[in-house]
């Protein structure tokens, strides 16, 4: 999809992509072919998004971490102009409340600080045992069942579901229930009246478990947003929110890592063999790196409006002009990770852009990379045989969301 249309002032000629642009289906790990070009040729360009307008395009690692750490790119979606995700995001920006995910500082600094404290380094890493105990609890359930097992659903989703429904205070046994909802909110091709009904029933949800918590509290963060409800420090419906926008990046991302980073190790056998044969904690944690730089699986962008002139690359970013920032293009930039076709276990990834980069940079990173550690070090030395049990060009991949991943991942071993 390209026309015409003018990519910068006075220019009539640069055709203007569509976006997000379509994969290669022989090559579904690796960004689009037009994405790599526009970083290799025109890392400052212009795409058209859902509603026809035209942000600006970013994709070199080097200007995504000098634009997502300046103030004058406002997060904030209520603004007039900003290049929503969706029509559904778009629609229901002005009423959506004010969080982490829409706010800059000094908003975003208050309210992160209210949810930081279960994200932090040192509480996830006490999370490390009882994340180990639920995936070889999966595991063996995996291995006790039929066989040919689908990790989807024997492991990429039930692991860090259980995670964070533990860490939240939420009921697993509703998962199904706010799964299907968090879907349907953050696909593309949602209505705009289903991906509100969606997030109403959602917030209905954690609006409920959160009165439960201010006269039953437990050890867990429904119990603390419900406290700061109480003490007067934020609002039930910001808490409500919060509480929706942590379920659903708790449990939907590392649900989409653990199968696709068990059929990219799949197709690169010696790489596997790295994971599954050692016992040295940091290679497993620089795998993951790697592993997050090389699918980079929020594949729509993350997006900011200016709010002042900005200059980049030669060009002028106006005030009121939206931009795109295209992660996986950032963390495929051949300047800054050569050879990046190349899964490398050994590479030093680590200043990987795939949980974004700067003051919104993901909230729960620190828990996503533990649970990675721990699923990919135990599932190949638990199961040294795992293997497709169908060809690969079988494989179907879900890219209807934020965040790409696979409808099923069917195994034998």
């Amino acid at each position: 999809m390209a026309d015409t249309r003018a990519g910068t002032a006075g220019d009539t000629t640069s055709p203007v992509s569509g976006y997000p642009m379509p994969r290669d289906n022989r090559c579904p790990f690796h960004p689009p072919a037009g994405v790599r070009r526009l970083t290799a040729e025109e890392p400052v360009s212009k795409v058209r998004i859902w509603d026809g307008s035209t942000p600006w395009f970013i994709t070199r690692h080097a200007d995504h971490r000098a634009l997502l750490t300046d103030p004058r790119g406002s997060i904030d979606e209520s603004r007039p102009g900003f290049p929503h995700m969706t029509r559904g995001r778009a629609e229901t920006a002005k009423a959506t409340p004010k969080l982490i995910t829409n706010t800059d500082a000094p908003e975003h600094t208050r309210l992160r600080r209210m949810v930081n404290l279960p994200f932090t380094v040192k509480k996830v890493e006490a999370l490390r045992p009882a994340i180990q105990k639920i995936t070889d609890d999966q595991i063996d359930a995996m291995l006790a069942g039929p066989d040919p097992a689908d990790l989807v659903t024997a492991l990429g989703l039930p692991v860090p579901t259980l995670v964070i429904s533990e860490l939240l205070g939420v009921p697993y046994a509703d998962h199904e229930f706010f799964h299907h909802n968090s879907t349907v909110a953050l696909r593309h091709d949602s209505s705009a009246e289903q991906a509100g009904n969606a997030g109403g029933a959602l917030f209905g949800y954690l609006d409920g478990l959160i009165e439960q918590k201010m006269t039953t509290p437990a050890d867990d963060m429904l119990s603390e947003l419900a406290a700061r409800v109480q003490a007067g420090e934020m609002t039930r419906a910001e808490a409500a929110t919060m509480g929706v926008a942590v379920l659903i990046a708790g449990h939907e991302t590392s649900a989409s890592m653990i199968p696709l980073g068990t059929l990219a190790l799949l197709q690169h056998p010696g790489q596997l063999a790295v994971l599954r044969d050692t016992e040295d904690p940091k290679v497993v944690a620089a795998a993951v790196e790697e592993l997050l730089r090389y699918l980079t699986i929020v594949h729509t962008g993350v997006r900011r409006i200016a709010t002042e002139d900005i200059e980049v690359g030669g060009q002028v970013i106006r005030a009121g002009d939206g931009i795109v920032f295209d992660l996986s293009a950032a963390n495929w930039d051949a300047g800054m990770f050569p050879e990046p076709e190349r899964l490398d276990l050994s590479r030093a990834a680590r200043q990987h852009v795939a949980f974004g980069y700067g003051p919104h940079q993901c909230l729960g990173q620190s828990l996503a990379r533990v649970e990675l550690q721990v699923v990919y070090s135990t599932l190949y030395r638990r199961v040294p045989t795992l293997r497709l049990a169908v060809p690969f060009e079988e494989i179907e991949f879900a890219f209807e969301g934020i965040a790409y991943g696979l409808r099923s991942l069917p195994v034998t071993w």
